[in-house]
């Protein structure tokens, strides 16, 4: 079957353990992200493993014109025959409270999770409303849900990303088109490293102590709730390791 999934944030984290579990179960993939080199790698052993057809589309979600020349550039078939959209890219940049924000990692984060966000779903839609059918999911975080000391912007982008999806909901219902929030608590990724502007042994600091989420958990809840039938629609699911209760309380051992 000539089904696609368009991934944004597809070379790293939850978005590239999506590729491979979606590939493994016969999805064709449409792969986006930064990094080319990642992008052909991950694209060449899909392909030859999983024998799926792969698209890489090399572009930064905040380029407004990149995003929707991209999207314009896929051959029709292919962009007939998008089923589900997961606007995965995201990031945190920095911990530091209101008064020492630095603006240009504001601005990464406001135009990262938000802009990008909308970008991309922009460019896509009218495919999906065409078929009157389609599930797009949005990449949130329990960030999305509560606010913590440090994460004020980070919190706000997130915050938006769930109102998003609900607005999203309202206006694509008539089509037929399902919109999914997706929370995840703390997951070990790329993540703190970005977040922590490449201290690794800061980033690492952040899960000692206990077991958390892996993209794989994440993914595997993607393709779950993918896989319900026509008339299910699992609207939002925040996703939580077993030790962390909120975003801040955490049982770790010592």
């Amino acid at each position: 079957m000539e089904k696609y999934i368009f991934i944004t944030g597809a070379t790293s984290g939850f978005g590239e353990a999506s590729a491979r579990l979606f590939a493994e179960n016969g999805w064709n993939l449409i792969l986006t992200g930064r990094r080319e080199e990642r992008l052909q790698k991950i694209k060449q052993e899909l392909e030859k493993t999983h024998a799926v057809s792969v698209t890489t589309l090399c572009f930064d979600v905040r380029d407004e014109k990149a995003v929707n020349s991209a999207v314009e550039g896929m051959p029709i078939a292919i962009k007939q025959n998008i089923e589900i959209v997961l606007n995965n890219a995201g990031l945190a940049v920095g911990r530091n409270s209101i008064e020492d924000g630095i603006t240009d990692d504001w601005n990464r984060m406001v135009d990262t999770n938000i802009k990008g966000l909308l970008y991309v779903t922009r460019a896509v839609v009218p495919y999906l409303k065409e078929n009157k059918k389609g599930h797009i999911f949005n990449l949130g975080s329990i960030a999305g849900k509560e606010v913590y000391a440090g994460g004020n912007v980070y919190c706000a982008t997130k915050h938006a990303v769930d109102a998003l999806s609900k607005a999203m909901r309202i206006d694509l219902v008539e089509y037929g088109i399902k919109v999914t929030n997706i929370a995840p608590g703390a997951a070990e990724t790329e993540f703190s490293i970005v977040r922590f502007k490449g201290d690794v042994a800061t980033a690492k600091n952040i899960y000692q102590g206990f077991e958390p989420l892996q993209a794989k958990d994440i993914a595997e809840t993607i393709y779950f709730v993918a896989t319900r039938p026509g008339h299910v629609t699992i609207n939002d699911l925040t996703i939580m390791p077993t030790a962390q209760a909120s975003a801040t309380v955490f049982s770790k051992k010592s």
